[in-house]
């Protein structure tokens, strides 16, 4: 009779365990909601890549992402919601909204002895990925995240290290004996790795893994030079470093595209909308060698920016081919105008005018009519008065003008970028997050689960529900 039960218990295990995905990746587009998705799928299309494998997907929710304190969620909030299937207060990563730790899908996953990675293309400390093993009630407290992160026993963390301020900044007991986070990371069994060349060639087997490639976000895609792995090569590597008879659980995250929606740059946020993209396609590829077994889901934590396709100055119409024009970062841009305002203080507009065609691709000359690049009448005057501004501010920085009193930034890197979004027929409202629903989209195993309208919390739900 004890036999009998004992094998029936057992062949409910089973068959619970055989209902889940034995491998599990999920991507988290920072700030990527509709509107990103979207002008990256229509410049694919434009460029001839066709449409993104993410938005290929046989499944699809609107997801509602809401925090627990705010129409408006911050990222960390998100991050616990997707992560933890609780809504907590925004600012708060891995705690409920009474500061209580919560528990998260990677962490029941690895509880249930399944290798774990954590992916991004910003800090390992910063709120996304921090949603996934911190418990902290400041998103900012970067030296406890470090602490929670080394703690938390996950197999392998790619992504720009450790936030530069990942110091004594609240005065931690365990600074004194650590010292640097990074020293608590190693002291935890990690093999931290620093360069691109180092990180391809680890193999099954090396352990735990941490990557130090800076100590602060990897370069925008329309910045990098291939110093830095890419999104596609650390989750290519996740994958074969923690493939196994356990399985393994991926998250992802594609982070710049929030801080290129923040800053209004459309053609850096969709260069990096095309980055993650190219990160599912790896995942993809390894859901087609095991389709039975295999689940890739997509979403984003909020949308920023409130991005827009369409703009009453072009009317119906579209331009996203406009934006393969514009070949660097407006922070890139602005670098640059500033190093040359160093080297000549008395830089004319002359002067910056080849930088801001190298940027932007707009052209001074020609028939604007013909040649949507060739800068209009207005478009130009915009320009120039921003470069004027900067004249003047920059003087008040070396104190060559004390009687300065406009604004305090410079402004010709974001007229710039407000022309280049104009000539696209790309509108956004806001610089910071909005309220927008999201889109998640799913392939594979158990990817009917994401259909419909659901709440962000519903996504840790289901796949917290894998491993229980």
């Amino acid at each position: 009779m004890k036999k009998l039960l004992f094998l029936a218990i057992a062949a409910i295990a089973v068959s619970a365990f055989a209902d889940r995905p034995k491998y599990v990746f999920l991507f988290i587009g920072d700030g990527m909601s509709v509107p990103q998705r979207m002008t990256a799928e229509e410049f694919s299309r434009k460029s001839g890549a066709g449409p993104l494998a993410m938005n290929a997907m046989p499944f699809s929710a609107m997801t509602r992402t809401c925090s627990a304190d705010s129409l408006v969620t911050d990222s960390a909030a998100a991050a616990t919601a997707i992560a933890c299937g609780t809504k907590t207060k925004n600012h708060y990563s891995g705690v409920d909204p009474e500061g209580k730790p919560l528990f998260s899908s990677a962490a029941a996953a690895k509880k249930a002895g399944v290798k774990v990675g954590i992916v991004t293309t910003v800090t390992i400390t910063h709120a996304t990925p921090a949603g996934f093993y911190a418990h902290r009630n400041n998103r900012g407290d970067a030296y406890g995240i470090s602490l929670d992160l080394a703690d938390s026993g996950f197999d392998f963390f790619a992504g720009g290290g450790l936030d530069v301020n990942a110091k004594n900044t609240l005065k931690h007991k365990q600074y004194e004996e650590f010292g640097d986070a990074y020293e608590y990371v190693r002291s935890k069994g990690y093999k931290i790795v620093e360069t691109k060349d180092q990180f391809l060639a680890l193999k099954p087997g090396d352990g735990k893994v941490f990557t130090k490639f800076t100590n602060g976000a990897l370069d925008s895609t329309i910045d990098a030079d291939g110093t830095q792995p890419t999104l596609a090569e650390m989750v290519a590597k996740a994958t074969e470093m923690l493939d196994g008879e356990s399985g393994f659980f991926i998250m992802a995250e594609g982070g710049r595209i929030d801080w290129a929606g923040h800053g209004n740059d459309a053609a850096t946020n969709l260069r990096d909308v095309l980055a993650l993209d190219e990160a599912v396609k790896v995942a993809i590829e390894f859901q087609n060698r095991h389709p039975d077994d295999t689940l890739v889901v997509v979403t984003g934590d909020h949308e920023t920016g409130g991005m827009s396709m369409g703009f009453a100055g072009t009317g119906y119409a579209l331009y996203m081919d406009r934006l393969a024009n514009q070949t660097m970062s407006v922070g890139k841009f602005g670098d640059k105008v500033n190093a040359a305002f160093k080297a000549n203080p008395n830089l004319s507009f002359d002067d910056v005018k080849p930088i801001i065609v190298e940027a932007f691709g707009f052209k001074f000359e020609g028939d604007a009519k013909k040649d949507g690049m060739v800068l209009t009448e207005t478009e130009l005057k915009g320009i120039v008065e921003a470069f004027n501004h900067d004249v003047e501010f920059h003087k008040s920085k070396i104190e060559e003008n004390s009687q300065y009193d406009g604004e305090k930034r410079y402004l010709l890197g974001g007229e710039c970028r407000i022309v280049m979004s104009h000539k696209c027929g790309i509108g956004w409202s806001s610089g910071a997050h909005t309220a927008m629903p999201v889109l998640t989209t799913a392939k594979g195993r158990c990817a009917e689960k994401f259909s419909g309208f659901i709440e962000n919390t519903d996504i840790a739900k289901v796949m917290k529900a894998f491993y229980e």
